[in-house]
């Protein structure tokens, strides 16, 4: 697999090929989870101008609980207002909170400082947040927008019945190609402003927003992006290349793919043998 060199026929793919399924599926809306992180903002834009197109509003919401910082905060905002018809920042702190205390069994008893409890609160976060995205596209006829990428994807990088939607536009980009690809758009773009609220979110420090680490790359085990991009397609093109067997990266991938088999369901040949 090579990384892209021209990005303005994979733009224009992407956006016939989304509107088309609009069509053909009837939707009255899209519906996307603005987080001020590159991937949401990416989707924003390539998604904007096909709503346009069909006289159908891409509803964007800021959904901030708790460790989601300013900084983040703010650029969602930008993003939502630039490249979204219909936006609100909500927080949904108070109500995870809630259910913080109702669901978890050991809510009272648990070390809250440890690194699996965090994993746990990261997940429920997800999962609250993905219940006010869905409800939100049940009452507006529409669907919700995954706006995970392929690096995400292959390192299981993402909550399961979380963070995922129902149509991913960017879900076989690489990390890295989502950084150019917005790049490229910005250039295009005549609004400064729009512009440089993309750009602001290429340039941030990539996180999840759920308070587990500093930065998605403390989590994975890496310096940058460019580096856990090339370490999997070097393991992808030979899965037995022992300089890179053991990486941490590679770890990550190995014990994630339960969530790329998700749900599993038994071969029927299994089960039943005789026919």
């Amino acid at each position: 697999m090579k990384m892209i060199t021209d990005y303005q026929p994979v733009v224009d793919n992407i956006r016939a090929i989304i509107k088309k399924y609009i069509v053909e599926s009837k939707l009255q809306s899209l519906i996307i989870g603005v987080s001020g992180g590159i991937d949401s903002a990416l989707c924003a834009v390539l998604a904007k101008p096909v709503c346009d197109e069909l006289h159908i509003p891409l509803i964007g919401r800021s959904i901030t609980i708790e460790t989601n910082k300013p900084e983040e905060i703010s650029r969602s905002i930008n993003v939502g207002n630039h490249f979204t018809h219909n936006f609100k920042e909500i927080d949904l702190t108070q109500q995870f909170q809630i259910l913080a205390l109702m669901i978890p069994e050991d809510a009272k008893t648990a070390d809250k400082t440890q690194h699996d409890y965090k994993i746990r609160m990261g997940n429920l976060k997800a999962r609250t947040r993905m219940l006010y995205l869905y409800d939100l596209a049940a009452a507006n006829k529409g669907m919700v927008l995954t706006t995970d990428n392929y690096t995400e994807l292959l390192l299981g990088f993402w909550t399961l019945h979380g963070d995922v939607g129902d149509y991913g536009m960017i879900q076989t980009l690489w990390k890295t190609e989502v950084y150019e690809m917005s790049r490229f758009l910005a250039k295009l773009m005549e609004n400064q402003q729009a512009a440089q609220a993309l750009l602001d979110c290429v340039e941030a420090v990539p996180t999840d927003g759920l308070g587990i680490t500093n930065s998605d790359l403390d989590q994975i085990g890496a310096a940058t992006y460019f580096e856990v991009d090339t370490i999997l397609m070097k393991y992808l093109q030979n899965n037995n290349d022992e300089t890179i067997k053991n990486h941490k990266v590679i770890q990550r991938h190995l014990n994630s793919e339960f969530k790329r088999n998700n749900p599993y369901y038994i071969p029927r040949n299994q089960i039943v043998p005789t026919e």
